[in-house]
């Protein structure tokens, strides 16, 4: 355990939470192919609801960006470096997961993803729609990105945020739907929506009554 920033009290050294919320139990870990970048807009680092860290503790291959607005060579940068641990040098093809959304313009021309996993970049925007969106609007780059929107993804498990609409998911649900497509391999992925379960009903045994919102 490492002292926290007020240190009152100590925090995980691996998921950066307090003793008994901890997640490190429900990590499990996973080889992914496709590389995940994840957006995450600021105001949901310090959210102990959010997905993202325990999807970070159990994917092989993820990065993490935290920002609203980033500077355009930043977000170049993010989107076109080479994948670690790949000798050729060549970047992976950034591919935007987002939903088909009225009123936003539609997904550029469609390209050839490459058939082989390992040169696909998956960007993933973090945080509760009108965050996710504004983090679309403030960065033109991911506009100009081949997208993928997920096609009748199952009902959500997120039980313990409340969502606008029944098909939306938690980033890590969308993040394992989207890699079992792409990769052709949902077996994969059932231990991380297993682990999510397990954060989930953490998270509703310290709320009376067992719902959070």
């Amino acid at each position: 355990m490492i002292p926290s920033r007020s240190a009152t009290r100590t925090l995980c050294a691996s998921c950066g939470l307090p003793p008994r919320s901890c997640i490190c139990p429900w990590a499990v870990p996973i080889r992914n192919r496709v590389e995940v970048l994840v957006l995450q807009h600021p105001l949901e680092v310090e959210n102990a609801k959010n997905s993202v860290r325990l999807m970070r503790l159990c994917l092989a291959k993820s990065r993490l960006a935290v920002g609203e607005g980033f500077a355009p060579e930043e977000l170049e940068a993010l989107l076109r470096q080479p994948a670690p641990g790949t000798e050729s040098g060549e970047a992976p093809q950034a591919l935007l997961l987002y939903p088909e959304t009225p009123g936003l313009a539609p997904s550029p021309e469609r390209i050839a993803l490459p058939s082989d996993p390992e040169r696909l970049r998956l960007v993933v925007l973090d945080g509760t729609w009108r965050k996710s969106r504004r983090l679309f609007d403030a960065n033109p780059a991911l506009a100009a990105l081949p997208r993928l929107a997920l096609a009748d993804p199952p009902p959500s498990r997120y039980r313990i945020r409340r969502a606008r609409r029944a098909d939306q998911l938690s980033t890590l649900e969308a993040v394992c739907h989207a890699l079992a497509l792409l990769e052709g391999d949902r077996e994969r992925y059932a231990p991380l929506l297993a682990a999510f379960d397990a954060f989930i009903a953490q998270r509703l045994a310290f709320v009376p009554g067992g719902q959070e919102r």
